[in-house]
């Protein structure tokens, strides 16, 4: 069976992150979201897959190439516009000649789950596999309606009153090539795109069979806000299994599952607890406090007595001694100044809030700090608070505290009046 991955969005909720690449090239647990993707489906036993792009999408096709780095044939398709689901789907009308598995590539999944779902489309062998997951919020899915295992209707965001389940439509699909001709009957959305749920809810009008597969909600995870970047971090990194290939000096403790790539070092006094991973060439301590569900990226410097938590840490990036990074995504190419804190933690214990796309959105993390684009520098001192974005390529003074969202390219600094009397005895 052949898989078609849609990769064609712009992830606009996850700025300043995706202004820079697409988001399926955000680094989780080390590696991109799509090649844990790829891994997913090849351990399931699918070695051949489409990826339908569009946003960057020669970025993409330049980092996964043919495929062969991941031990998976590769191809790709270039969707115009976004232009929705069903759209980008249609592509893969020359690439298959049975049924396949389409997946939306800004999900986490394991390899079991893709197994489950194509082993239960075998076996029941009905028109249509979709998989469904549990989730606390159907107001902000695609909620299924079931008879049975018969999918019946699927409601896009219903309002909390209006929710008949909580089971929402997970991103995975078993389809025939009879979807195209759906699809191009399928209208046009609220949103001037064409859905692929639209096109199944036409073939739920001609009776077909659509069965859904329930899936586990710890298995599964829908990446589309920035803190799912960390839920999705802790996800991969509680999988690890420690490998050290680096320099480890004398002095050093490592507690946990706990990787080491070759190149890098962690330096005398640092105390790593894992599960945290450390790429290729970073510099660590001395005396650092690494903390659990910490992902750091290649060539990245942190410096003597910083205390990096659950965070993601991008490529080249330089963290100053003395600093503080809590429950945050710092960018690639970032550079710390010493004694930067990130405030992690309301002092009223009320869950963060963030600005998303325009809208004040509760994540409902007690504890959530900073989401910093690329190329951002910071002077000494820099204090951030809790849910606060920073632009790329941003510039931000010393001793300033940040308590409202920094443009790209913006330039901040603390004006400050010094008033000088002569001293007399």
């Amino acid at each position: 069976m052949k898989a078609v991955i849609l990769a064609a969005g712009e992830g606009i909720r996850l700025r300043p992150l995706t202004l820079t690449r697409p988001k399926h090239l955000i680094a989780i647990g080390g590696r991109p979201i799509l090649e844990h993707i790829l891994n997913s489906l090849k351990v399931a036993g699918l070695n051949e897959a489409l990826i339908i792009a569009h946003y960057m999408a020669d970025k993409l096709q330049q980092f996964f190439d043919n495929g062969s780095r991941f031990g998976i044939e590769l191809k790709y398709k270039l969707q115009d516009g976004v232009r929705g689901t069903a759209d980008a789907a249609v592509l893969a009308r020359s690439y298959v000649d049975e049924d396949f598995l389409l997946i939306y590539g800004d999900l986490v999944v394991t390899p079991d789950i893709v197994k489950k779902v194509i082993g239960f489309h075998e076996e029941e062998k009905p028109d249509v596999t979709m998989a469904v997951a549990p989730v606390e919020h159907p107001e902000h899915y695609g909620i299924v309606k079931l008879d049975d295992s018969h999918v019946t209707d699927i409601v896009e965001k219903p309002s909390p009153e209006r929710a008949s389940t909580n089971l929402a439509n997970a991103g995975m699909y078993v389809l025939s090539p009879e979807i195209f001709e759906k699809i191009e009957q399928t209208p046009l959305s609220k949103r001037k795109e064409q859905e692929i749920t639209d096109s199944l809810r036409l073939l739920i009008q001609e009776e077909k069979s659509i069965l859904a597969v329930r899936i586990p909600g710890e298995e599964w995870l829908d990446i589309g806000r920035p803190w799912d970047l960390l839920e999705a971090n802790r996800r991969i990194l509680n999988m690890l299994e420690s490998t050290v290939n680096g320099e480890i000096e004398e002095g050093t403790h490592l507690i946990g599952p706990i990787v080491v790539a070759k190149g890098a070092r962690v330096r005398s006094g640092a105390y790593v607890e894992g599960p945290v991973f450390i790429d290729r060439n970073s510099d660590i301590g001395p005396n650092c406090y690494i903390r659990p569900h910490t992902g750091i990226g290649k060539n990245v410097r942190i410096g003597n007595g910083c205390e990096i938590k659950n965070s993601i840490i991008m490529d080249k990036t330089h963290i100053g001694h003395l600093s503080y990074v809590g429950d945050s995504v710092i960018g690639e190419d970032c550079n710390l100044g010493a004694g930067t804190t990130v405030a992690n933690f309301r002092l009223d214990s009320k869950s963060v809030r963030m600005i998303i796309n325009g809208k004040v959105v509760d994540s409902e993390r007690r504890k959530l700090g900073v989401i910093l684009g690329d190329s951002v520098k910071t002077g000494i001192n820099t204090l951030f608070m809790p849910g606060v974005k920073v632009g790329h390529n941003s510039q931000i003074g010393p001793n300033l505290v940040i308590s409202r969202d920094v443009p790209s390219n913006a330039f901040l600094l603390l004006k400050q009046e010094i008033e000088q009397r002569e001293i007399r005895d």
